[in-house]
């Protein structure tokens, strides 16, 4: 089997194109850095240029599927500027590889999509599976409404198409773990808010390997790609820092504080998602990290 992944080399592309190469399936990748292109028996790079529609058709050859993780990152600070950015980098990949495709004989039979579960309501109450029907509450919900919309485009071409919803990306080499550790490391540690809002979670371990099984059983549609026990924001803090064997004796941060430091950013650190894991579990998929503290020791232990 090969894939073609966009996005290979950001926190969730790098491990995933680990675990790929382990179970056997080739791996095409597209860059916008030439320099970046390597070719080896499995593992190969192709130049694109989303910006001006530009692509080595190249990368398509012999490829099955497609896992689409290219996008601006949301850890910027959010001007009128860089939401624009967000927006459109979403949509100029995923149409540059709808419009691509359109002239090209290929044997790609599905496309895995990132999405995010930012197309949820802010709640405290609600819990979320893949059957809600989200609307533009927020700038992210906009953002995935707009990316997945782009998504089912392949479906006219006969691909079958699969999403995957990620929630808090638990990973030592980037991500908010890294960011939230360091102040508790140094004693400064403290949850945003009331701290009764939601954080759903998952191991990276676990997301690619819900990449995978996607990809190898060719299920689609809609996957929430979120570990089984969400937890509040203040329950992440405390079990930081209890793994850390760190004090935490701050009060918590309020929102307006965060609002002057990061702007329009601060409603990842406040917005509440409780979200169901029940259809990738009942599709068979077992978690390794069922709940937050052995996945934090496994992290930071």
């Amino acid at each position: 089997m090969k894939v073609l992944i966009t996005g290979a080399t950001g926190l969730i592309g790098q491990e995933l194109v680990k675990r790929c190469l382990h179970s056997n399936i080739a791996v095409n990748y597209l860059t916008t850095s030439k320099s970046k292109i390597t070719n080896t028996a499995n593992y190969q790079g192709f130049y694109w240029n989303p910006k001006k529609q530009e692509l080595d058709t190249a990368c398509f050859n012999e490829v099955d599927a497609i896992i689409h993780l290219a996008g601006a990152s949301i850890s910027n600070r959010w001007t009128p500027a860089y939401k624009k950015e967000i927006l459109n980098s979403r949509k100029s990949t995923t149409q540059l590889l709808v419009n691509a495709l359109k002239g090209e004989t290929h044997n790609i039979q599905q496309i895995i999509s990132a999405s995010a579960i930012g197309v949820y309501p802010d709640s405290l109450v609600n819990y979320y599976d893949e059957t809600f029907k989200p609307a533009n509450t927020s700038f992210l919900s906009e953002v995935v409404n707009v990316w997945e919309h782009e998504v089912d485009a392949f479906s006219k071409l006969g691909i079958t198409v699969s999403k995957i919803r990620i929630g808090l990306v638990l990973s030592t080499k980037g991500g908010a773990l890294a960011e939230m550790a360091k102040p508790i490391k140094f004693g400064l540690g403290a949850a945003f808010g009331s701290g009764k809002q939601w954080q759903s979670w998952i191991h990276i371990n676990d997301l690619s390997n819900i990449f995978l099984h996607v990809l190898q059983h060719k299920l689609p549609g809609v996957y929430n790609g979120v570990a089984p026990n969400p937890v509040t924001n203040q329950e992440l803090t405390k079990t930081i820092a209890a793994v850390l064997k760190k004090p935490l004796f701050l009060p918590n941060i309020p929102k307006f504080f965060m609002k002057l430091i990061l702007g329009d950013m601060h409603t990842i650190l406040f917005e509440s998602q409780r979200v169901s894991s029940k259809k990738i579990e009942d599709a068979g998929f077992y978690f390794e990290y069922y709940t937050l503290q052995p996945a934090l020791e496994d992290l930071l232990g």
